[in-house]
């Protein structure tokens, strides 16, 4: 007796939904791989391996993390776009991504399109921070002191391109200074040769209080929207610049088609960690507030960074000798 019509094709679509299924209930059901573009101990590396922590107590697997450093985070980034889209190997990502997208112009990928956001994790201001020999209180007195003294004032970064750079340049804009960019080999030589007197200014994100506390050096504002816990005397830069920000942020990706049941998998199991109060204590001890959301508002966040630092780098033309 031939099968129905009708029941023929709603066996046929159960068969089909059941691999996605299936997916989604097994997953993960082996080790999961989490590359970084970054030596360990910095901070691509300590959120990475904090978040891998608490997923690999909580859901039954092993996250294991890979640094794959170099290119300022594109071999890591690279290795993940060739990885399957299985959700074997994910990607720790963040804002330098969304620098890299426009200041290297021969990437082999295009990260927004080749990159699945999963997750953002958290967010961590920058600290303005300056040498306490120059004659300034305030972001508004750093202002006026700049502008009398154009070309004179010294802007340490952690290297061309990198967030702290592309902070100053973003301040430098909107503030309507001119400061002479002073890239160094890292943030640890920049913030040595602060404390120096060689430099005048520098935005970074880092263990400071010790040094602020000792006189060393003088935190005029913090580049979060909104002030921080850490230094919640401390002003933001928007409070006398409106609209400024350029926090540091750090999130998971996966390659794309990665099945959308296991980043929504992923999404609900990094959230939980997220709302985690041990969890959440690790990084208001580096100065961070979680992220949270969606895959949806994690991409968005990712595009309008994307966006907005590329007209910074595009109107203050820094390129870099690939």
């Amino acid at each position: 007796m031939p099968m129905p019509r009708r029941t023929f094709l709603r066996l046929a679509a159960t068969a089909v939904a059941l691999p996605a299924v299936a997916r989604a209930e097994t997953y993960p059901a082996r080790p999961v791989h989490i590359l970084i573009g970054f030596n360990a101990g910095g901070a691509p590396d300590v959120v990475a391996r904090l978040l891998a922590q608490w997923l690999s107590e909580h859901v039954g697997q092993n996250f294991l993390i890979e640094n794959r450093p170099g290119a300022g985070g594109n071999i890591a980034a690279e290795m993940a776009v060739r990885a399957p889209p299985d959700g074997y190997t994910l990607l720790a990502i963040g804002t330098f991504n969304a620098i890299n997208a426009t200041l290297y112009r021969n990437l082999g990928f295009d990260f927004i399109r080749d990159i699945a956001p999963v997750a953002g994790v958290t967010r961590i201001p920058n600290i303005m921070l300056v040498n306490p020999l120059l004659p300034v209180h305030s972001v508004a007195e750093f202002i006026t002191y700049a502008k009398a003294n154009p070309g004179r004032v010294n802007m340490a970064s952690a290297g061309v391109g990198s967030g702290p750079h592309l902070a100053g340049e973003l301040f430098k804009v909107m503030a309507g200074v001119d400061m002479v960019h002073v890239p160094y080999r890292g943030g640890p030589p920049a913030f040595k040769d602060l404390i120096a007197g060689q430099v005048q200014v520098l935005f970074i994100n880092g263990s400071v209080n010790e040094d602020i506390r000792a006189g060393r050096l003088r935190a005029l504002a913090v580049t979060s929207a909104t002030r921080s816990a850490e230094f919640p005397g401390v002003p933001t830069v928007s409070e006398f610049l409106p609209g400024y920000e350029a926090s540091t942020w750090f999130g998971i990706g996966a390659p794309k088609n990665t099945p959308v049941e296991v980043i929504d998998r992923l999404n609900k199991e990094i959230n939980a960690g997220l709302a985690d109060p041990k969890v959440q204590a690790r990084f208001a001890d580096m100065g961070g507030t979680r992220l949270a959301g969606s895959p949806e508002s994690f991409r968005q966040l990712i595009a309008d960074e994307t966006d907005k630092w590329a007209k910074i780098i595009r109107f203050a033309g820094i390129k870099l000798d690939e």
